[in-house]
């Protein structure tokens, strides 16, 4: 562990999954659960390893420190029910020790299985890309006795609504292949500005994913990107806008946004694809029109089948009051 030794910091705190003995003050063992059975060595070194930089993890894993039932292994190794793992100690670096506040979200279902919330607008669903911390890193610090808790599937920052949680492998598993099927239904209310004609319409554009030169993720419509599929329904019309709801047959990254931006039709408070000028106009407030200071992209239903009973759930989140403050300020409106 030479190239490790040059971390300050406490030793870090490894909670172990299921039922650790120390063979010494230094390394642990740890056994595998069936929840924890099936996840790669890398992904739950991470986990378990908190504030460990990645590079750090792939380092002692390629120098062998690490091992599964007394052998090798290399990063793509799954974990099997029974696997007992040594995890060497470990140094993190003393700038990586900051705290996550724990923090609860609005609760739409919570059984043994999963967990679904209603997330504001403005919080990230987990760090990276110079976010400390979010939901998921939240939920946890919340809840210290959870063995298992991970994201099913991912909203944008700026977009409001439900986001599921899986409280077991089992689950996550079975709702991944879900949504691999497309049998999972989501469904989102979206405020464009534009004229919109088409009580129901396919947008069908294929999104190819990149980095702009800032770094930050980008997409847009390219003739080799990945298929993708929406439909909007037309909802209502306010004047110069429309509520819509989105459809997603397919779940690309900012699928919603590039599909709308790249028709014409830019999402009310976007910053990202929208319409600058409009995102500004609509910040402060004109006569009985109220300010929007956030995107007006909300996921409000979800209909999906129990991992575990088999049957049917449909969620919903209502509109966000600013959305809904908003919308019947259009309503007054005399444009």
């Amino acid at each position: 562990m030479k190239d490790l030794a040059r971390f300050s910091g406490k030793e870090a705190q490894i909670p172990a999954p299921s039922q650790p003995s120390q063979v010494s003050p230094q390394v642990q063992l740890i056994t595998i659960s069936d929840e924890e059975a099936g996840q790669r060595i890398d992904n739950f070194l991470l986990r378990i390893c908190k504030g460990v930089p990645k590079s750090h993890i792939y380092r002692v894993l390629r120098s062998g420190e690490v091992r599964v039932n007394k052998g090798r292994i290399d990063q793509t190794y799954r974990l099997e029910e029974g696997d007992i793992v040594r995890v060497p100690p470990v140094r993190i670096a003393e700038k990586s020790t900051q705290a996550v506040p724990g923090a609860e979200f609005k609760i739409l279902f919570e059984d043994n299985y999963l967990l679904v919330i209603d997330k504001p607008a403005g919080v990230a669903v987990h760090g990276g890309s110079g976010i400390n911390y979010g939901v998921i890193e939240q939920l946890r610090a919340a809840r210290p006795q959870a063995k298992f808790l991970e994201l099913v599937h991912r909203l944008d920052r700026d977009t409001s609504g439900i986001l599921l949680l899986a409280k077991k492998r089992s689950a996550l598993t079975n709702l991944h292949e879900q949504i691999r099927e497309g049998s999972v239904d989501k469904r989102y209310l979206v405020l464009v500005q534009g004229d919109w004609q088409n009580p129901r319409q396919h947008i069908k554009l294929p999104l190819f994913k990149y980095n702009a030169a800032d770094g930050e993720r980008r997409v847009r419509v390219q003739s080799d990107g990945l298929a993708s599929h929406t439909v909007f329904n037309l909802l209502r019309k306010y004047g110069p806008f429309a509520l819509l709801e989105a459809e997603l047959k397919t779940g690309r990254t900012h699928q919603i946004r590039v599909h709308l931006a790249s028709s014409g039709f830019a999402i009310a408070g976007d910053d990202k694809y929208g319409d600058f000028a409009l995102n500004r106009a609509l910040q402060k407030a004109d006569g009985t029109r109220v300010a929007l200071k956030r995107m007006f992209l909300h996921a409000y239903q979800i209909i999906f089948t129990h991992p575990e009973t088999g049957k049917p759930v449909t969620l919903n989140a209502p509109l966000p009051p600013e959305c809904e403050k908003f919308l019947k300020s259009l309503e007054k409106s005399p444009g």
